[in-house]
Formats: structure tokens, sequence, C-alpha cells
């Protein structure tokens, strides 16, 4: 079976083997994040449906999981937010019941987790990776630029409400853009947020490729470290791309080797090497982001987007 919905498992050096499940098409997200990997937002919506048709996911996951595959978590993640398909309960449902062995895992940007229907259908997951980036409504505005209807007081509180049902893990992201959400103000703003979530960890993240804003610009180490100093004594840890993942486990070199042929002909986007090799985009992003670290590719913004090449 060609798989349309399944993609991976990834090199996540937070997850190990990780299969992904897309739930909805690029790029239909809540948010349009300054900072996405994976593009601009084209559809920028609150509304819940079936996006993907459930019965394909079901049948996608059914043909992949009775093979009995080595991994160590099932993904919801993809191009876009996973809990605007009204269907993730049943998803969930699915797996828990036919193949209990497996730890589920949701990526969201949390925005949904003011409605409590969304709470009740993924709380058999065992863990949450959400993401906080701000709590100020400007902050907010700026670098997650949200579907008009949303309220990020709600979208905290959101988050507070799941924490005191869930009984799972809860790994809380915060992605760092210099000059928005680094500040002082915005960052005492975020740790006292943080300390009503109460997420079992705080993870530190900046970019480590290009975003979807070409002037968005990393973080340094030390900054990042300063700020991981400024967030104690809350369980605080640096997940950006500092570190290799070539030596996890689901690190393909055949994956590596196919970017690195098809940019050698000419330059690609991420969206062009998605299509060309037939790999999901975050997969692609995996790999992409891994070559710029390891300074084998370079990247260059234009009008269609960001290309990369083969150095």
């Amino acid at each position: 079976m060609k798989y349309k919905h399944l993609f991976g498992p990834v090199p996540s050096r937070r997850l190990g083997i990780s299969l992904g499940v897309d739930l909805v098409p690029h790029k239909v997200c809540s948010l349009n994040c300054v900072y996405c990997e994976v593009g601009r937002t084209t559809n920028l919506t609150i509304d819940r449906k079936e996006y993907i048709p459930l019965q394909d996911i079901l049948d996608e996951l059914k043909h992949y999981l009775d093979q009995d595959p080595n991994l160590d978590y099932i993904t919801f993640s993809g191009a876009g937010e996973p809990l605007l398909h009204n269907g993730i309960g049943k998803i969930i449902s699915f797996i828990k019941d036919n193949y209990p062995q497996y730890k589920l895992a949701l990526l969201t940007n949390s925005t949904l987790l003011y409605d409590e229907q969304v709470r009740a259908e993924i709380m058999e997951i065992d863990l949450l990776l959400p993401s906080l980036d701000a709590v100020s409504d400007e902050v907010f505005r700026k670098l997650n630029r949200p579907n008009p209807k949303l309220d990020n007081k709600r979208i905290i509180e959101g988050l507070i409400q799941f924490r005191k049902d869930f009984t799972g893990t809860i790994w809380l992201e915060i992605f760092i853009v210099p000059g928005l959400n680094d500040t002082q103000e915005e960052l005492t703003s975020l740790k006292n947020a943080i300390k009503s979530i109460a997420p079992d960890q705080v993870q530190l993240n900046t970019l480590d490729r290009p975003g979807t804003e070409s002037w968005i610009a990393p973080v340094s180490q030390n900054r990042m470290e300063e700020i991981a100093e400024f967030l104690k004594p809350l369980p605080v840890m640096i997940i950006a791309n500092f570190q290799s993942r070539n030596k996890i486990r689901s690190y393909h070199k055949n994956i590596e080797e196919q970017i690195i042929e098809t940019i050698k002909r000419r330059p690609c986007t991420d969206q062009d090497l998605s299509e060309m090799l037939g790999i999901h985009i975050n997969e692609i992003n995996k790999y992409l982001s891994e070559l710029l670290h390891e300074g084998m590719v370079t990247s260059e913004q234009q009008k269609r987007g960001t290309f990369f090449r083969a150095k």
C-alpha cells in the first residue's frame, strides 16, 4: 500500500522512532506562524470537520500496524493542526483498542483545547506536545498570526484545564523569536502562565532552517541558555537543533542522499522535494535541518519560497 496520510518513521530527537499521522491537507491550520517550516497557512480556520476521510486513515493504520513495526510513538502531526480533524478521537480509540502496545503522541498548537469536547477526544493519548509562544495579545498576533476568532486567554485556560484532567505527560514547547517573545516582559508572562499549566517539561526551540518569513532569525545557544535559566525552577530544556539528529535510529542515509542528489541538479523548495521524492514535507524538513546543520546544503529566499541547493 502507498501511504498518503502516514509518513516516516521520522528521525525525531524527542520521540525516537515516530510514525507520523497527517490528519489535514497542506496547509490547514488555525495559526499562520511566522516561523513555520512548512510554509504559509492557506486555510486559516478553526472549523473542525473530516478534512481527510476517516476510513482512509484507519485503513492505512491497519495495514501498517498489522506488520508489527518497531515504533517508539505514533504521532499525530503533519502539515497543519491535527485537532481540526473531527475524527481524531475515533482514530485514537481505534489504535488503543486494536494496537495497545503503541504509545500515542499529539503535536498541537493548543488553539482548540478551550473546547471541552476536543479535550475529551484526546484523553487517551500518552504524550501531549502543545505549543505556547506568547501570552500578550500583541505578541500572539504578530508571532502566531491566528484566526481572528481565537482568544489567547481562552487557549491558555484550555491548557490549564487539560492538565487538570489529563493523566499522561505534557511537554510544552516555546518557540523563541528574537524581538517578539524574548523580551523580559513577555518571558515573565510566559513563566507565570507555565506555572499555571504545570507541564512535565518546558521545551525551548528556535529556528534551525528558514521559516515562513525571511526576517526570522535563530536565537544563539547562549541566549537560549539565558532564557532557560530565567525560567527555572520550571523543568526546562533546550531542544533547538544545536546537536545532530543523524544518530537517531530512524535517520535514513538513503533519504539524505536522495535529497542531495536532487538539489545537485537544481535548487528546490521543501514542497518541490516532497512532491518529487514522494516523502512527506515534515520528514523532508527533518533532513533539510540536519543538512543545513552539517553545512552540506545552503538556502536562499526567493519569491516562491526558500530554495535549497547542495554545496
